[in-house]
């Protein structure tokens, strides 16, 4: 019999992130709280620029933002936060999603899967994901119970079990 495998890969869906960031953009600009603080949130290329006129209520629109993360399922593990820092009179935040596994995470993955996972379990990086194989598809069952079960600082999904 062939061997079983999964891919475990880390994506954001860019669409949710989108909606998610509209939704907070929203609701800063009809907040009582948020009026006269020159508070929003906007994409500036890649990243989400979030501005305010203090650190406190820019840190309260990254608030509202990662709410609206969550309610869209989007892990915050995908969300690299920067410091507050002051520009002018403004203060600004930049943040970006992390899409894909960097090298040494997948490193960090596949030793956990080497030294704590069950024997005959083999996995390979292949590129920005991994791909976990075994004779037993039981095997896999249990490789993918110790990832959700570690603290790892990259939110994970597994595809293509076959």
């Amino acid at each position: 019999m062939a061997d079983s495998s999964f891919d475990i890969v880390s994506k954001v869906d860019h669409q949710e992130a989108e909606n998610a960031l509209n939704q907070a953009r929203k609701e800063v600009e009809q907040r009582y709280d948020f009026k006269g603080t020159d508070a929003s949130i906007a994409w500036s290329g890649e990243q989400i620029l979030i501005k305010a006129n203090s650190e406190e209520r820019a840190k309260a629109v990254l608030d509202v933002f990662q709410s609206k993360l969550i309610k869209r399922g989007i892990s915050l593990k995908s969300l690299d936060t920067g410091e507050p820092f002051a520009s002018g009179k403004e203060f600004r935040i930049v943040s970006s999603l992390k899409d894909g596994i960097s090298s040494e995470n997948a490193k960090k993955i596949s030793k956990i899967i080497r030294d704590e996972g069950p024997k005959g379990v083999k996995s390979q990086i292949q590129g920005d994901e991994l791909r976990v194989q075994s004779k037993s598809r039981d095997d896999l069952q249990a490789v993918i119970a110790l990832l959700k079960g570690s603290d790892l600082e990259v939110d994970l999904q597994f595809v293509n079990y076959r």
